[in-house]
């Protein structure tokens, strides 16, 4: 979860950041249209070519503007869909692991070392987490592995990845398992 906050800060950052150059850029925009303006009203200069090159500049520094305040918009609010949908998939995830284990009938300390698996640890890490013996994980990971319907812990979880990769899920009205 660190991480997701660091990186919401640099995203915020990035966009305080962009909002900044899109200030500036108004403000260049709106000095060269006034000068424009007064260039106008004189009539002095309206020959020149130097007029027409400043009042080019200034409708392309306001469409800049314009253009890169709906992009900032357009990017905020994707921002903001992101991190829900990453929120909700946190939440998913943990519930489609549940319902998983649960159609497997694990036993509890099968959802801890299942649970730990899926944390990538290895049996050693598991079995010092847990304070058990290498083999009772190796031997639960077993059962686990059995009552999932695969032989591995790269198939274990290519289960929950498929899970995560359908999207909406179970539409079809199909069971849980792979």
């Amino acid at each position: 979860m660190k991480n997701g906050l660091q990186l919401s800060r640099n995203d915020r950052r990035r966009a305080a950041t962009l909002a900044v150059i899109i200030l500036v850029q108004a403000l260049c925009a709106a000095f060269f249209f006034s000068d424009v303006v007064s260039d106008f009203k004189s009539d002095k200069y309206l020959s020149e070519v130097h007029f027409y090159m400043e009042a080019i500049a200034t409708l392309v520094l306001i469409a800049g503007v314009v253009f890169l305040m709906i992009e900032l918009r357009k990017i905020m609010t994707r921002m903001e869909q992101l991190d829900r949908g990453l929120r909700a998939a946190r939440g998913e995830m943990a519930e489609i692991i549940d319902a998983f284990f649960e159609e497997w009938d694990l036993t509890p300390s099968e959802k801890d070392v299942g649970l730990l698996i899926l944390k990538g640890f290895d049996n050693e890490a598991i079995s010092q987490l847990r304070g058990t013996a290498a083999g009772t994980v190796r031997a639960q990971s077993t059962r686990i592995y059995s009552k999932a319907g695969v032989e591995s812990r790269a198939q274990l979880f290519s289960v929950f990845l498929d899970e995560l990769l359908a999207g909406e899920g179970r539409q079809d009205g199909g069971d849980l398992k792979a």
